[in-house]
């Protein structure tokens, strides 16, 4: 058999990709949406580009069908080490069925696919193993569903990019990754807005017929397996052609500079382009979103923050005592929900020490975070900016030499740290701290005398803690201050955590013993802190990163973001509840208002202990920004969308008034002018902030 003619199955199921991707595009060049003329060159980049690069993005998404072709041999089943390969799985599969492994440690549906996988693996081993006569049948079967799942792949994506465009008059973007992150809410509308029944129908079918004929013209590869030298030839040739795609991928990116935006999306390659969203992880407001003229954003945000320049938030702090250089420790704690408190009417004592903390506490009663996932915490009480579109700017590639909490302290003179149990390269976490003059303190600091229980999130609470002891002592030898944020992990799927410290079975992995096990943890802090000669001269900073769900009957379901905060500090701060409505943004600008520090603000969050305060919260998903204000969310979203809702308490008679967590949400018929334009003032000035990079510091 001729060389070329091996490639079958690659080439067979590339032509039709090609083909479906030109049809794509046919379609989207004439689709309503695109209100645009084309020219001829225009429509030369468009086609002849978009076709150079459907090629070679094909080349690189048929690497799982080319190491599927790969290792299809008969030799292994001939031999005695089909064997050896068949206990192996066999010793595999039972210790995932019967054992612990890391799957279980990762927890959710990892272990029931990591067993479904290895065990079909198995089994479908077994089959051609032991029955010879049947091999060529069952192959040729498990051959024809591997080229249906990747003709029912291309079908899709062809669908998903029109219903894309027909929303967006875009290729995927962020929009696109969201989705994926939301996925309850997405299936469920597009259950609410397409057929969905007909459709999947017609893709099945369609994706069969096709199906045959790829099977039909690539079944030589079956009846002539190549030999080893050959698969040698065939993987040296794809190998070369997988690494120019790598090169020729973006530098036809780069070509899609038309002034046309139109040409350019429709110039692209849309898979390549979900790619791009997952790497720069922002979405432009200005493209998808309601705007107002820049001077009139600012002058309207300048109502929020009175004393802000023209056209940034640049301010001067000024203070009429002495600054007291305290220490700092700010504690965000693991996805925990302001349900999960006594005080919000919890009756299962879950969180004994934080109620018992919060009595002697400076209590945020009415505090919302920003969003739904530790890396936007982490930004709020970092940079004390809106939560802008797309992902966080921890995660973005401009996330350096920003205006931070801890370049206030530093500026100060202290010494400042980020403290993780974990391994701070998840997130992005070690190049945004790292990139903002934290020092770093995370699992790979540790020694491994200082690692008594550690899952696949870092080591347990415990640990962290007492690792925050000793650097916190070393630094108190320093004679200068210090601000320390320390960033919790054991409330977190698998929710594992050493065994014999509270009354919940350590190997219930249930969330009421993550949750338990933390305050347990915190509890231990304390009283090491307490020993400590530091103590007195500290003010610990306590409150959740988010919740521990986010998921709800509207597009930002209130209770879902409000979360419990404190500050806490014998003889310096007085204990008593602010109940007030305030973001997550305000919390280190106030606690750095009861230090009364001076120093120059860009912080769109506020001291909600001063006179001119203005009660508001803002929330938000990738998408959806909502701000929250006079019983009202207001909420944007890409396509220019506005919905408000008017907020009403739905009263639980088992917590005091400044708790309650539960609204309903009634969508207005009739808008509130100001607070949409209030809305637009906070996301698109953050947004113009960071794009001209008038937020560094």
């Amino acid at each position: 058999m001729l060389l070329y003619r091996k490639f079958s199955p690659l080439y067979n199921l590339g032509f039709f990709y090609l083909i479906v991707s030109f049809i794509l595009r046919i379609a989207l060049f004439f689709h309503p949406i695109t209100q645009s003329s084309f020219g001829f060159f225009d429509s030369i980049k468009i086609f002849c580009l978009g076709l150079i690069s459907d090629i070679f993005v094909f080349i690189l998404a048929g690497g799982f069908l080319w190491l599927y072709l790969v290792f299809l041999s008969n030799s292994k089943y001939l031999k005695s080490y089909g064997y050896i390969i068949f206990g192996i799985l066999l010793t595999l599969f039972a210790d995932v069925l019967f054992f612990n492994t890391i799957l279980n440690e990762y927890g959710g549906a990892a272990p029931e696919i990591g067993r479904s996988f290895i065990g079909l693996k198995t089994v479908l081993f077994g089959l051609l193993l032991f029955l010879p006569k049947y091999r060529g049948k069952i192959r040729f079967w498990l051959f024809s569903l591997t080229i249906f799942i990747y003709v029912v792949c291309i079908l899709q994506n062809a669908i998903s990019e029109y219903l894309f465009w027909n929303e967006f008059g875009v290729r995927y973007n962020f929009i696109a990754v969201d989705y994926l992150v939301y996925t309850n809410e997405v299936i469920g509308n597009i259950m609410q807005s397409y057929p969905v029944i007909p459709i999947f129908s017609g893709l099945f079918l369609v994706a069969g017929t096709f199906t045959y004929f790829i099977v039909k013209r690539s079944k030589n590869y079956l009846i002539e397996i190549p030999t080893f030298l050959e698969k040698i030839k065939l993987s040296g040739i794809y190998i070369g052609l997988f690494l120019i795609s790598l090169v020729v991928i973006p530098f036809l990116s780069s070509k899609e500079n038309s002034q046309n935006i139109f040409t350019n999306e429709l110039q692209s390659n849309g898979l390549y382009k979900f790619y791009l969203a997952f790497s720069n992880s922002e979405l432009d407001y200005f493209k998808f979103y309601k705007t107002l003229p820049n001077n009139d954003a600012f002058a309207i945000l300048k109502n929020q923050i009175p004393t802000i320049s023209d056209a940034s938030t640049l301010r001067n702090i000024k203070s009429e005592v002495a600054e007291n250089k305290k220490n700092v420790v700010l504690i965000t704690i693991e996805s925990y929900s302001a349900e999960f408190l006594k005080l919000y009417g919890n009756e299962q004592n879950i969180t004994p020490f934080l109620d018992s903390l919060a009595s002697q506490s400076l209590l945020f009663s009415n505090l919302y975070a920003v969003g739904n996932r530790t890396v936007r915490g982490l930004e709020s009480v970092t940079m004390c900016i809106p939560p802008t579109a797309g992902e966080s700017v921890v995660k973005r590639k401009d996330n350096k030499n920003k205006f931070t909490t801890g370049s206030v302290f530093a500026k100060k003179g202290y010494n400042v740290k980020y403290i993780y149990g974990g391994d701070a390269y998840f997130d992005n976490m070690e190049d945004f701290f790292s990139g903002n003059n934290y020092g770093i303190v995370d699992k790979k600091t540790f020694t491994p005398e200082e690692i008594t229980f550690s899952n696949v999130w870092g080591v347990c609470d415990e640990d962290l803690y007492k690792k925050a002891i000793k650097t916190m002592n070393l630094e108190a030898k320093e004679g200068k201050p210090f601000f320390n944020h320390i960033m919790s992990v054991s409330n977190h799927r698998p929710f594992t955590y050493p065994t014999g410290k509270i009354d919940i079975p350590a190997d219930a992995k249930s969330r009421e013993g993550g949750v338990k096990y933390t305050d347990y943890a915190m509890r231990e802090f304390f009283k090491m802190a307490q020993k400590q000669s530091w103590f007195k001269n500290t003010v610990f900073v306590i409150l959740a990163d988010h919740c521990a769900s986010s998921s709800g009957k509207t597009e930002l379901p209130m209770d879902k973001y409000r979360i419990p905060a404190m500050i806490y500090s014998p003889d310096f701060v007085e204990p008593r509840i602010f109940n007030k409505l305030m973001s997550q943004i305000d919390i280190m600008p106030t606690a750095l208002g009861l230090l009364n520090f001076n120093y120059q603000s860009k912080f769109y969050g506020q001291d909600v202990l001063k006179t001119d305060y203005k009660p508001r919260a803002l929330i938000a998903t990738y998408q959806n920004l909502g701000l929250v204000k006079d019983n009202v969310l207001t909420i944007i979203s890409p396509k220019q969308q506005v919905k408000q809702f008017g907020l009403t308490v739905i009263p639980n008679p088992k917590m005091g008034a400044d708790f309650q967590i539960m609204f309903e949400e009634k969508l207005l018929e009739k808008r509130r002018t100001d607070l949409v334009n209030e809305t637009i003032s906070y996301y698109q000035s953050a947004s113009q902030m960071l794009k001209e990079k008038k937020y560094q510091k």
